[in-house]
């Protein structure tokens, strides 16, 4: 079995990370987006309403689990049975960055392999940071957001 994990603190997650699960929902016959926590992080949006989010977001997708997690993403996955991490880049920084992290994981997740897939350029610009700085300043951010959570937020 081809298991997926997504994982991210997706506060909140955006329409660029939705994209990304679904368009890598053919390729695994699971994906479980797994949102990170981390006690000494502070969030904008709380544990409960950021699971409620990813949920909302995925409810349509049987083969999409929703799931919790707070160590180290390779461990994580070696837990869940997935030898695959999933993750979206936007830019040429996103690639340095997340090119680090793959091959690190590689070495302590025991040849978990990182899948990447290029955003939409309709999404190349969708960050959690935007939205929440837009919601800060008392903005719409809808445009960014999944329909379903709209409502939610």
């Amino acid at each position: 079995m081809k298991i997926a994990v997504f994982p991210g603190s997706f506060d909140p997650i955006t329409k660029g990370h939705a994209d990304i699960v679904k368009r890598a929902i053919p390729m695994f016959d699971k994906i479980i987006v797994a949102m990170g926590v981390n006690s000494e992080k502070k969030y904008f949006f709380n544990t409960k309403q950021r699971l409620s989010f990813i949920e909302a977001a995925f409810e349509d997708y049987p083969t999409v689990e929703v799931d919790t997690y707070n160590k180290l993403t390779a461990f994580y996955c070696k837990d869940k049975g997935a030898n695959f991490l999933l993750r979206g880049l936007r830019n040429s920084t996103d690639f340095n960055y997340e090119n680090t992290i793959a091959n690190l994981n590689a070495t302590i997740g025991e040849d978990l392999e990182t899948v990447f897939l290029m955003a939409k350029s309709e999404f190349s610009c969708y960050s959690s940071t935007v939205v929440r700085e837009i919601l800060k300043g008392g903005g719409d951010a809808s445009i960014f957001l999944p329909e379903k959570i709209i409502a939610l937020i």
